[in-house]
This record gives C-alpha cells, structure tokens and sequence, in this order.
C-alpha cells in the first residue's frame, strides 16, 4: 500500500504527538477528537514541540511550516477516511473497538487499523472489528516525537500485509520498529513495570525518599528516574497499565499495583498535566 493519509484519534498527549510525527514524516494527517477544546489543547502542543525544534535548530522554519500544513483536525469520526489509522483513546477494550467499527463504516475494508494500546490484548479488539486481519498495534512511547522504539504488534487475526505496511510505515516516520507477538504489556511494558513498582516499593519501606532514588537511578544511567517518569506518563496511565497487567497474569504478585502509586489517582494527583505528582510543577 502507498500510504498518503493517515487518521489519528484521540487528541490527548499521545494523540497529537503521533500526529505531529506522521504529519513531520511528509503524510497527509488527520487528528480526530469530538471534544473541540481537546483538539486545540492538542494542536498547541505540537506547535510547542516543533517551535522547540526550530529554536533548538533541529528543525527549520519552513519544515514546522510544512508539517502544520499537513496537520488536519476534525471533531466528526465520519471525516477520518485514510490509508493507515491509529488511535490513541481511552485504555479500554469496547471504547476502542467501538471506533474501530465506526471508521470501519467510513472506510474500505483495505484501512489498516492500528491500536496505540500499551498494555490490552490486540487480538481482543480485533475480535469485534469486520475484517480483523487488518487489525495490529502500533505502539508509540512518550513523548512521541522523541522516543524512537515503536513496537509493531501481531495479533492472532493479523495479516502479513497489514503488520509489514505499520512496520515500514514507522521506519518512514523515521521510528525503530520491533516486531512483538500479542501478550499482556508487549515487552517494554511488561519489563518496565518492575522499574516503578519496586521504586515505590523502597520509598514506602523508608529505604530512601523519591527524589533521591530517581537521582540514583539517572546517575546509572537511566534516562528519567522511575517517579519522574511516571508523572510525565500520567499516574493514572501508569496505573491503569500496572493494574492491566496484574489482571492478565492472573493476579501475580509481583505486577500488584502500588499502594503509593493509587493514592496519588485517588487524589488526582496525575503528574505533569494536573501540575502536581509525585513532584509539584
């Protein structure tokens, strides 16, 4: 398939910084979200990254230019007809399949479907879909503009064809793609889960306090410290992706969420984007 448009729904964080990669990499972009502030919150966000861009002088003037000419946002699901279609919604199996069916109806049945899911099973929100095989995931890490790993990933339905387009199409976006089968969390997820979780776990037991393990890990060479990143992640994703895996493996112990971790959701204490998290913004 010679890829040209490609829909993206959902305008949250991931949404719009995937957007903002595939509309960079040259494709016709459509950014979908029916909540209209959503949309704008989402636009402002990759106009900040590309201006950052251009002041950092990574990127020139007329390619900012250009990428945001390529960028299209639309609050009606009927508008998002393309070659390649990813979401980035609500980690919820039926939310996700009900898009699925809605842009099935607007599409051919030639539309690869592309699920940005973290931690659900692709192959049961294939399962509800018409034509599942074109079904696959697509996962992007945060921030997506940065990150290079996206881990491409086969369902029990999905066609050949439909994984080999996802997987050239994120080489085109110039992203590093890894093949995964379907399992509960893929594989950064499932591993990572342990770099949150047993953090939490010295904090609570007093071994040391956040910031201080955060630092120690920075300075062994990890790139964010786990607390830190888990407030630039969202607590509630984080959580909802610990919580998921905890289910899909039958409640084993070691993926049981953080105490620590849900206090902060209860609170609504997100992170980054409600200004307050493990740390204060």
């Amino acid at each position: 398939m010679d890829v040209k448009t490609i829909a993206v729904c959902g305008a949250g964080t991931m949404g719009a910084g995937i957007a903002q990669v595939a509309a960079a990499a040259g494709y016709r972009t459509l950014l979908f979200d029916a909540d209209a502030a959503a949309l704008e919150k989402g636009l402002t966000m990759v106009r900040q990254n590309l201006q950052q861009g251009v002041t950092k002088g990574k990127l020139s003037p007329g390619k900012m230019e250009a990428t945001l000419e390529r960028l299209q946002t639309v609050t009606a699901v009927e508008a998002c007809v393309a070659d390649v279609v990813i979401e980035a919604i609500v980690e919820q199996v039926p939310a996700k399949t009900a898009l699925f069916n809605s842009l099935a109806r607007v599409n051919n049945t030639g539309t690869i479907f592309a699920t940005n899911t973290s931690s659900l099973s692709v192959s049961a929100i294939a399962a509800g879909i018409p034509h599942p095989e074109r079904v696959a995931g697509m996962h992007f890490f945060n921030p997506a503009h940065l990150m290079q790993l996206v881990e491409i990933v086969r369902g029990q339905q999905t066609a050949n064809t439909a994984f080999d387009i996802l997987f050239h199409l994120a080489k085109a976006m110039g992203k590093t793609p890894v093949s995964v089968k379907d399992s509960p969390g893929f594989i950064v997820n499932r591993v990572a889960r342990h770099y949150y979780l047993e953090a939490m776990q010295v904090a609570a037991a007093g071994v040391a306090d956040i910031a201080v393990i955060d630092r120690l890990l920075e300075a062994a060479g990890f790139r964010m410290g786990p607390f830190a990143l888990m407030d630039l992640i969202g607590n509630d994703v984080n959580y909802a992706v610990t919580t998921s895996l905890y289910e899909a493996f039958n409640r084993a112990p070691r993926f049981k969420p953080g105490p620590m971790q849900a206090d902060k959701v209860a609170n609504g204490e997100l992170g980054r984007k409600t200004g307050k998290g493990f740390y204060n913004y």
